[in-house]
């Protein structure tokens, strides 16, 4: 791999790390097709709920809020993240580096109205652009290790999400700890009710129906709980421990946990495909391009 630098005409550059071509060439063939998958995949679940009159539910309606971040989440950070990845320089400005953070809540409930549905997405959203982008903009991740940064990691072409131990610890704890915290105790409340239900239903009952609705809608929430869970504690263990070990995770593994973060949204739309009927069959109405035929918005796609 050879050295270079990312502007040449400048002594405050960032060093370039030009890999081979044929590693260049996987890498955006594979990151290319996870972030077409990303998009892709949860803007068909977005436009299912939003076309299907039947898909108009108030658990629908977390679920586009989920798919939506994740879509701009494929956009605007993990399309340019890809570029960075691979020529390890940032060429699109400083403005737009500072909307490189993106704080990803997953929230989940049943039996609400929309009104209550509607309040708690605006909350989440509200809250994850204050925490992620007020910290930025108000330089609050460099907060007591100005010059540290300025002297031994800041030059120009480079793209790094810098944080004190303090900044580091209340965002992870914030946006990932105190959240899995929550999802895993509203989780076992669920649980522990499906249980009960299961278990009040008469066998003759359970034999005919054995995935009642509980059970099956308990089993996706673990799976999304679990899969959020499992993709971002990687990074987020990393991001608290790293500024008590002297900053010295290797960069390519930090980006690694990044990016193993990010495939959570690419995994999302592929849970709903596995647990989901009525995703499956609104996939292939689009695919078939019969919905371009005919106005097919009152079609059933959940059996009572």
């Amino acid at each position: 791999m050879e050295a270079s630098l990312c502007y040449e005409s400048r002594n405050d550059s960032c060093v370039r790390t030009i890999y081979p071509l044929p590693i260049r060439i996987t890498l955006y063939m594979f990151l290319g097709a996870t972030v077409t998958l990303t998009v892709c995949g949860n803007l068909l679940v977005s436009l299912s709920v939003a076309y299907f009159k039947q898909l108009h539910t108030p658990t629908n309606y977390l679920i586009v809020s989920l798919a939506i971040s994740d879509l701009l989440l494929g956009l605007l950070v993990m399309l340019p993240s890809m570029i960075h990845c691979v020529e390890t320089c940032w060429y699109f400005g400083g403005f737009f580096y500072r909307y490189y953070a993106v704080c990803h809540p997953l929230l989940y409930s049943q039996k609400i109205s929309v009104n209550v549905v509607l309040i708690m997405i605006f909350l989440s959203w509200s809250v994850s652009s204050i925490l992620g982008f007020g910290m930025i903009f108000l330089k609050l991740n460099l907060l007591g290790i100005e010059e540290f940064y300025l002297n031994k990691v800041a030059c120009e072409g480079g793209c790094l999400l810098f944080q004190s131990g303090l900044s580091s610890l209340a965002s992870s704890v914030l946006s990932f700890y105190i959240p899995g915290i929550i999802m895993l105790s509203v989780y076992l409340k669920i649980f522990l009710v499906a249980k009960r239900q299961s278990c009040g239903i008469q066998p003759k009952t359970l034999e005919k129906n054995p995935n009642t609705t509980q059970t099956k809608a308990t089993k996706t929430l673990a799976v999304i709980m679990g899969a959020f869970l499992s993709f971002w504690a990687p990074f987020f263990v990393c991001n608290i421990t790293d500024p008590y070990i002297d900053y010295y995770t290797p960069p390519a593994l930090f980006g690694t946990f990044v990016w193993v973060g990010y495939l959570n949204s690419t995994a999302n739309p592929l849970i709903y495909a596995f647990f989901y009927t009525w995703f499956r069959k609104a996939l292939r109405l689009f695919i078939s391009g019969k919905i371009f035929q005919s106005d097919m918005s009152d079609t059933i796609l959940i059996s009572e």
